[in-house]
């Protein structure tokens, strides 16, 4: 039997600019795709009609079409990744397998395990850096310290950048080496217990104009002023290489919200007890009020205060809210309604089509105070000034809250002044 080398996407979902799959590919060996639907993370979802695995489905369906067309095909599995490649092993003369670094908590442990498995069998397991520019100990301060303020951190990164670290892999170049082979059978969403979800989702298109004039208009939750390239960069259908060369020609702004993203990776891989526990740990003695039924309120855009309403309703029907009214309805959970921001981070999980646990965390923690380089705790958005300042004509409250300024519309949940105050006085308690 004919040696393999499979490559295993995950995070990749691209043919394009694909590192592991490029270096795979200039074995000269034949490459068997492969693509694992993990019951480990299915289990996690919290719909069987969720939009980010009908999202998931069918970029492996586009891959597989596009494989095909080279005369391969892809190979998809459903199961546990360990017991999926036990089972290769037997069908399959595997040498290596190549795959791009994953770097949440579960993913580092997932890839230590099929790791220690193929390397008893004898078949190596090669991994590459591919959804971030500069990784894990890359930018790290004199003291060979992980930075935990973004401005220094940033400022490094930015010194760093060269040729090589934005270099395109001219994957297609290579495409004969993929394992010749009649197509692999389809697998449904139904095959692995889920249904197709009726959202829809923005084009993997990089909008240069857009980019260009991000900085005037991404605070303005009514203009459509961001690049929702969030979901493309979360599963790996567009090429942070690519977005970060445009970015440089024309955005500085823009530039700057890529490296938040990195800066956050880097913190959670550092720092991965920070998913579940307050980075500043005197942040974890406050005492939150967990009321349900506020908490439902606040779910479904029921505050009474339009802003953070139309960001939950924004939320709820489509998978996706503006970044500005992600911090005034993050803040409003945590500073008014006193509580915890993991249930704000939970929900947002649930609910995000760009949902990134780094990123999520991260930015919860921002707006609760609590997180490295965070928003200090008593910074208290005003909704009602945050509307009047980023949604003067009421355009987005109107399109997302029809109802505003009607009998029909709730009463303001709390009053402003009074919880702002309560904040300060529980914050001040907790961390003295």
């Amino acid at each position: 039997m004919a040696e393999t080398v499979i490559f295993w996407f995950r995070r990749d979902l691209r043919l394009e600019d694909n590192t592991a799959l490029f270096h795979a590919l200039k074995r000269n060996e034949r490459i068997l795709p492969l693509f694992i639907f993990d019951f480990e993370i299915l289990d996690k979802f919290p719909a069987k009609n969720d939009a980010r695995l009908t999202f998931i489905h069918q970029q492996v369906q586009h891959l597989k079409k596009s494989l095909e067309g080279f005369g391969s095909s892809l190979l998809v599995k459903h199961g546990k990744p360990i017991e999926v490649f036990r089972k290769l092993k037997k069908d399959y003369n595997i040498s290596s397998v190549y795959a791009n670094h994953d770097y949440e908590p579960y993913a580092v442990a997932r890839d230590k395990a099929v790791k220690e498995l193929l390397e008893q069998e004898g078949v190596k397991f090669h991994t590459y850096k591919d959804q971030v520019i500069f990784e894990k100990d890359e930018i790290l301060k004199k003291d060979g310290k992980p930075y935990t303020v973004y401005t220094p951190y940033s400022k490094k990164w930015i010194a760093s950048l060269s040729g090589d670290t934005l270099e395109m892999r001219e994957v297609l170049l290579l495409k004969t080496h993929f394992f010749k082979c009649d197509p692999f059978p389809e697998i449904s969403l139904e095959d692995i217990g889920f249904r197709k979800s009726s959202l829809s989702f923005p084009p993997a298109e990089i909008d240069r104009e857009l980019i260009r004039n991000y900085e005037r208009y991404r605070d303005i939750p009514a203009l459509d002023g961001t690049s929702r390239l969030g979901l493309h960069l979360r599963f790996g259908t567009i090429s942070i290489r690519k977005l970060v060369r445009v970015a440089k020609e024309f955005s500085d702004t823009f530039l700057g919200e890529l490296i938040w993203r990195e800066f956050f990776m880097m913190i959670l891989w550092h720092f991965p007890e920070s998913a579940e526990h307050a980075f500043k740990r005197k942040y974890d003695n406050i005492s939150w009020r967990n009321k349900e039924k506020e908490f439902e309120a606040w779910c479904n855009g029921r505050t009474g205060y339009p802003m953070v309403d139309a960001g939950m309703r924004q939320l709820n029907e489509t998978g996706f809210m503006h970044n500005r009214v992600r911090m005034i309805a993050g803040s409003f959970l945590v500073k008014h309604l006193l509580i915890d921001w993991r249930w704000g981070e939970t929900y947002f999980a649930e609910k995000l089509l760009d949902y990134e646990q780094a990123s999520n965390v991260g930015n919860w923690q921002w707006v609760a105070g609590s997180g490295c380089d965070a928003a200090p705790y008593f910074r208290i958005f005003n909704p009602l000034t945050q509307q009047q300042k980023f949604d003067r004509d009421n355009e987005y409250v109107r399109r997302w809250v029809p109802e505003w300024n009607t009998e029909q519309y709730p009463e303001m949940l709390v009053n402003h002044k009074e919880v702002r105050e309560r904040a300060l006085k529980e914050y001040k308690q907790a961390i003295k």
